[in-house]
């Protein structure tokens, strides 16, 4: 059976990963010359606390070709088939990395293939969680590639955060840095096009904003799988998800966390939606 893996910028918790068995290789987030390994050495709720507290700001970093050469090396003993999808390499150097990594292996009998999502949090969770299953119902690794490439254009994703702060101090602002000048209390809306982030309009309170993350879910035509990540606010998830549940009944919704490599750039209050188009 192909084995599916990609990193903690998937924002994939651990049940979800086992049940599925989807491989997540931790991305590295550093507190000076601390270093903890995302959702292994440090949970959420220990990084936000310390995100808000501690006087040095948090960076991250993608994990090593060693260490994917690692994973690669412990699936290899499992599969001959291998397919690693990662969170956008304009946005991280994890593909680069699996890339390197998967040289280690040349002249093995294992096929790997790496892709770059082009995505980052739920909306790469989604893609990866979407091959795992076809995975688990027997498709090859061609045509668990293939479906990947499909979907990738069929994800959408809109976000608001409380504050641009942190994506300003992480250097992931891309496009998004036209909304830097506005007002503090405006709470500025993203999305992801082409594997950066691009705004996507502003929101005057949250309340509003949220009403936003819920227009873009009724929008959206043929929704097949949709998820919502918050980084501190689950209660505001969980009210989202009940509402979208309320015109797309037929779709088994999921809450995830915004992890720590992801929060370092999202921070406090954040807030997602992201989801997958189809016919099928």
């Amino acid at each position: 059976m192909v084995k599916i893996a990609t990193d903690s910028g998937s924002d994939i918790g651990p049940e979800l990963a086992q049940e599925l068995g989807i491989t997540v290789v931790p991305l590295y987030v550093h507190f000076g010359e601390e270093v903890y390994r995302d959702g292994v050495d440090i949970g959420a709720d220990e990084f936000y606390r310390r995100l808000e507290t501690s006087p040095i700001h948090p960076t991250t970093s993608a994990p090593s070709p060693g260490d994917f050469a690692k994973i690669y090396e412990k699936l290899a003993q499992e599969t001959d088939e291998i397919l690693a999808i990662h969170v956008s390499r304009k946005l991280s150097a994890t593909y680069d990395a699996a890339l390197q990594g998967r040289e280690a292996l040349a002249g093995r009998k294992c096929r790997i293939e790496v892709v770059d999502s082009q995505w980052v949090t739920i909306a790469l969770g989604l893609i990866a969680t979407m091959a795992a299953k076809a995975a688990q119902a027997g498709e090859s690794l061609q045509q668990v590639l293939d479906g990947v490439h499909q979907a990738i254009p069929q994800a959408h994703l809109l976000a608001f955060l409380d504050t641009l702060k942190y994506l300003a101090r992480g250097g992931r602002i891309g496009k998004a840095a036209s909304l830097l000048g506005t007002a503090l209390s405006v709470k500025p809306l993203l999305t992801v096009r082409e594997g950066e982030a691009h705004p996507a309009g502003l929101a005057r309170t949250r309340g509003k904003a949220i009403d936003r993350l819920c227009e873009f879910a009724k929008s959206a035509l043929h929704v097949q799988d949709l998820s919502i990540s918050h980084s501190t606010t689950v209660n505001e998830a969980q009210t989202l998800a009940e509402r979208i549940s309320s015109f797309l009944p037929q779709i088994h919704l999921r809450i995830a966390r915004l992890g720590p490599a992801l929060g370092v750039h999202g921070g406090p209050g954040a807030l997602v939606v992201a989801l997958r188009q189809g016919e099928g």
